[in-house]
């Protein structure tokens, strides 16, 4: 595309047509109801707000240190919407991950909510509350417009290096979220969408709030504490036409009878790999199929079945279209091309490690791929030892750097290590002189690192296995725990 584009300005853009349409529902006791009309003007004013801090449009970069809130998108878009970067991270990340994030991404200003850990440095802070309670007379911003390739936003991925990297994305990304609308979501102005993530998860901010209201649908989000296993009940008595949700959601809802949900028309599922059963289980229950969506930080989702184009068995579907998507001749890595408005700008202040990513004009995910005689792509696994926790992937090494700091641990390295089929948890083989205390090793764990990027296992070994190059082998290590507990 070319011209001024503002990405928030895009999202908000069928607001005036649907003022009093409702843009968000947050299911909870008592629940909270955002019209079209009450966003727009959240956005606008919490932006007037930033710029009226001094904040640099085209520049300055903002930490967002939020709880599970409507705050949370409502700055995430106002900061796009008067030209500034939002840093979106998780509530769960402790104040040592925090400080390093700080420290790379320079921000000239964090906001946060009460009792979310904060960075270790001396930067501005300003405490959020009740941005959604914006007085109909509020002075509004104009929305900051420019070169659709500048950046809009930064995300954290894991990095193979070991450190999270900070993923640069430019507005124009926005675009590519609207070839999910067919190539994933069937997706309807008149859709009520329940999302069952948090709201300052990546995959919550796209599918469950950025997406709908850019067609003009409604967001239906569980407020905090809502159990998973309440979920299908609130479909039901929320109309909810469209429901998406990680793999592990899927599985507890199973676990239990499931209520009627005539108006559900069918499920998403990303993050992971959706085991086969569930899908079956979930089709026999509800009547309706759930269309599954393989993606990245770097480049959010670009293969996926959809309700048009239902993904083969076995598959991860067929690249949206309007994406180029290819295997890579020699390697059979999945690949997406730089041309992609979807793809990243980069890896924040590490131009080498960016370009490493890149074959040429293709981009390298690190996934390898089967393509079926149809043209759908089924999933082989992955060309390094990145780990997944719960659809957040997870670097080894980021781990075995935390556990390797601990006084009484010699060697230590993290593995992915399925219990059965369609379960995996995060372990962590180490060398010590004696077995250590498994609650000492959590405790200190959790002390360094989010409570998804903890060990479920810890295990100690006599030697850690290494190849003629002295690289650690930690599929060898997976390999025979599973073979040791019947996971082969």
């Amino acid at each position: 595309m070319s011209g001024p584009f503002n990405m928030a300005a895009y999202v908000l853009a069928q607001a005036a047509a649907r003022a009093d349409h409702p843009a968000l529902c947050v299911l909870g006791d008592p629940p909270l109801s955002l019209t079209y009309a009450a966003l727009d003007r959240a956005v606008r004013a919490t932006a007037l707000m930033l710029l009226d801090r001094g904040l640099k449009p085209g520049h300055d970069r903002v930490l967002m240190r939020l709880g599970n809130t409507p705050d949370f998108p409502i700055l995430y878009l106002a900061c796009i919407y008067a030209g500034l970067i939002p840093v979106p991270t998780s509530s769960q990340l402790t104040a040592h991950e925090v400080t390093k994030i700080a420290a790379q991404t320079m921000p000239a200003l964090v906001a946060h909510g009460p009792g979310i850990s904060l960075p270790d440095q001396n930067v501005p802070l300003w405490p959020v509350t009740d941005l959604h309670n914006v007085t109909a007379t509020a002075p509004l911003a104009a929305p900051q417009m420019g070169d659709p390739d500048r950046p809009a936003y930064i995300i954290y991925t894991s990095g193979t290096s070991g450190q999270p990297r900070a993923v640069v994305h430019a507005h124009r990304a926005i675009l590519a979220r609207r070839m999910m609308w067919d190539g994933w979501y069937g997706l309807r102005q008149t859709d009520r969408v329940l999302h069952a993530g948090a709201f300052n998860w990546t995959y919550t901010l796209g599918t469950g709030l950025m997406d709908p209201w850019s067609i003009g649908a409604t967001a239906l989000i569980p407020a905090p504490g809502i159990d998973a296993v309440d979920l299908p009940m609130l479909l039901a008595t929320h109309r909810a036409t469209i429901f998406a949700a990680a793999p592990g959601v899927y599985r507890r809802i199973l676990r239990r009878p499931l209520p009627a949900m005539p108006h559900l028309r069918h499920g998403l599922s990303a993050g992971e790999k959706l085991p086969q059963h569930l899908r079956e289980d979930w089709l026999s229950k509800t009547g309706t199929p759930v269309h599954e969506a393989y993606g990245m930080s770097e480049c959010s989702t670009f293969i996926s079945g959809s309700p048009d184009r239902p993904a083969p068995p076995d598959t991860l579907g067929f690249p949206q279209p309007g994406r180029r998507v290819q295997l890579m001749p020699d390697t059979r890595v999945i690949a997406v091309h730089r041309s992609d408005p979807g793809l990243m700008l980069g890896y924040l202040g590490h131009p080498a490690e960016t370009a490493a990513k890149f074959d040429g004009d293709w981009f390298l995910t690190g996934d390898i791929g089967a393509q079926t005689p149809d043209g759908a792509i089924a999933y082989a696994g992955r060309a390094d030892d990145m780990m997944n926790a719960g659809g957040t992937r997870v670097s080894p090494i980021e781990v075995e750097e935390t556990l390797s700091q601990h006084d009484q641990i010699i060697e230590v390295a993290a593995a992915e290590v399925r219990l059965r089929t369609d379960l995996s948890l995060i372990a962590a083989f180490y060398v010590a002189d004696k077995l250590i205390d498994e609650k000492s090793l959590t405790a200190y764990a959790a002390s360094r690192l989010a409570d998804y990027k903890i060990p479920r296992l810890f295990v100690r070994v006599d030697h850690l296995p290494r190849g003629t190059n002295n690289k650690l082998l930690r599929h060898v290590l997976r390999q025979n725990w599973e073979a040791a507990h019947g996971q082969t």
